[in-house]
């Protein structure tokens, strides 16, 4: 709930501490933010425009498919991963959460830590608000200045999400630590070029690291290697919650799909990477 970690946030219009009052939040000079009946704030400053948010289909495919497990691998091993470094009660940011899902498990794991989700599109803070009772989730930015007091965050989770590194460094505690994860280049490997998909970068890991030099150092790195044997509707359901949803329109996805074996395997490749943060 946004209750249990309304401490950590400050206003995006002028960076002073955020209050609960009534059903919204308030600063010391004046700027008030609703909560929705749903459980999120949004802390876009008005000037604020939504860009690439996810769509309330995006969403719902997302919900669906990992509520489904389908990527438990590197879900488990992030939340197992970040479980070690823990101790006592903390405060764990998700830059780029999505409906939530990673943070729950981590939060499962982490039994005293609190966490907050921030995602650009409100249709997945609807979702994350409600992602587990330690949680709470707010509509922000992550290209702007983030909403949380400077070394506020023990953890930053950032999961297929974009980085950015000057607000990482500036929201993280000094010992804290940045767990990113990534497809690696074999991530639905046979499914890319029949089904038009938007292939990874074989260099992803050395542009990850660039994206954040001068802030962070790499700690560790791990592949997670995972396989998944999934009907057609699973596999569209797969492509509709990523980027790839923008590119190959359903009736094309549906035609392609139509040529391929059903159920088919389905490599499942992940890169999770820990890194700390510089002084």
């Amino acid at each position: 709930m946004l209750a249990d970690v309304v401490e950590y946030l400050v206003c995006p219009v002028c960076g002073a501490d955020l209050a609960m009052a009534d059903r919204g939040l308030l600063c010391p000079a004046g700027h008030t933010f609703d909560i929705a009946r749903q459980g999120y704030a949004n802390l876009l400053p008005g000037n604020a425009r939504p860009g690439t948010a996810d769509t309330p289909d995006m969403v719902r495919a997302r919900d669906a498919f990992l509520s489904a497990g389908h990527f438990a691998a590197p879900a488990e091993r992030l939340a197992r991963s970040v479980a070690r470094t823990l101790d006592g009660k903390t405060f764990v940011v998700d830059a780029g959460a999505g409906t939530g899902h990673y943070l729950s498990c981590v939060l499962d794991r982490a039994t005293e830590a609190v966490g907050l989700a921030l995602d650009i599109s409100k249709h997945a803070a609807r979702r994350a608000a409600r992602a587990h009772p330690r949680a709470g989730a707010v509509v922000a930015d992550l290209w702007r200045p983030l909403p949380l007091r400077d070394g506020a965050a023990r953890t930053v989770l950032n999961v297929f999400a974009p980085r950015n590194a000057a607000e990482f460094h500036r929201v993280l505690h000094e010992d804290g630590l940045l767990f990113t994860v990534t497809p690696s280049a074999e991530h639905l490997g046979p499914l890319v070029e029949p089904l038009g998909l938007i292939s990874v970068d074989e260099r992803k890991n050395e542009r990850t690291d660039a994206a954040l030099a001068g802030y962070f150092k790499l700690d560790s790195r791990q592949n997670i290697e995972a396989e998944a044997v999934l009907t057609h509707e699973e596999v569209a359901t797969l492509v509709a919650m990523g980027p790839s949803a923008h590119h190959v329109p359903a009736q094309q996805l549906w035609e392609r799909l139509e040529r391929l074996p059903n159920p088919l395997p389905v490599p499942l490749s992940f890169v999770l990477s820990v890194f700390r943060r510089l002084e």
